[in-house]
């Protein structure tokens, strides 16, 4: 018996509405940002608490470690993204040019590119003409260059949800070894911080179609060791200060 022929269409369990890519980028920074903003803030305080039990050193250190993280993060990845698509609209600018100079090259260059791909020419070149005709530059730039036209990374989104997750990510390990008494105050943040990177890697790995286990054990084992370098730091100089 023939199993039945399914309808053209997108499958259920795989994303492809429109956006994604800028949606995904965001996503990415938001991420990086909170595990950039857990481990750079827990690394700071840890080792100031490696040096001093005064609960108003920790909290100037720590605060000044998440303004200026947060404002690193952001404008750094607004400086990348912003770069990224200056690239991205160049060369659609380009490839507008092209169009509008030479259209029978360029619909030769599409199907030629179907044809690599494995289709038959002449199937490849009905594909291209009909792509061509709907959305040209749309066509052109996917098959091309690899680049959505109506879905291009926000440098403002990415820097943004940068800022917002490592100022989040980073309230964790400093509200954490305020809170806490002196005699467990590092083991307790170095518990929620363990905890707090595990959900990160976790995330990271979910959204990102990657492997959960190894995702989560080299967060973790990088926070870990930050922490664990900047305590010892931060108490060997206290004991010389």
């Amino acid at each position: 018996m023939t199993a039945p022929v399914r309808r053209p269409g997108p499958h259920a369990d795989e994303p492809h509405r429109g956006g994604l890519n800028d949606r995904l980028n965001s996503l990415r920074a938001g991420v990086l940002g909170a595990n950039d903003g857990i481990v750079s803030t827990a690394g700071i305080v840890v080792g100031v608490a490696g040096a001093t039990t005064e609960r108003s050193a920790i909290l100037v250190a720590g605060v000044a470690g998440l303004v200026a993280g947060a404002m690193s993060m952001g404008a750094g990845e607004y400086v990348s993204v912003s770069t990224q698509r200056d690239s991205e609209e160049a060369l659609l600018a380009r490839e507008r040019r092209e169009l509008a100079e030479d259209p029978e090259d360029e619909l030769a260059e599409l199907a030629g590119l179907y044809v690599e791909k494995g289709l038959d020419p002449d199937v490849a070149l009905e594909v291209a003409g009909q792509l061509t005709a709907r959305d040209a530059l749309g066509a052109h730039a996917e098959a091309e260059l690899g680049i959505d036209p109506d879905d291009l990374t926000s440098p403002w989104r990415a820097a943004l949800a940068s800022m917002t997750a490592f100022t989040v990510g980073a309230l964790l390990p400093l509200l954490t070894i305020l809170l806490v008494a002196a005699q467990a105050r590092v083991w307790v943040t170095m518990a929620a911080v363990t905890a707090a990177l595990a959900l990160t890697g976790w995330a990271s790995a979910r959204f990102g179609y990657g492997p959960v286990r190894r995702a989560v054990v080299r967060n973790v084992a990088g926070g870990l060791f930050a922490m664990a370098v900047t305590y010892a730091v931060g108490s060997a100089l206290g004991t010389q200060l």
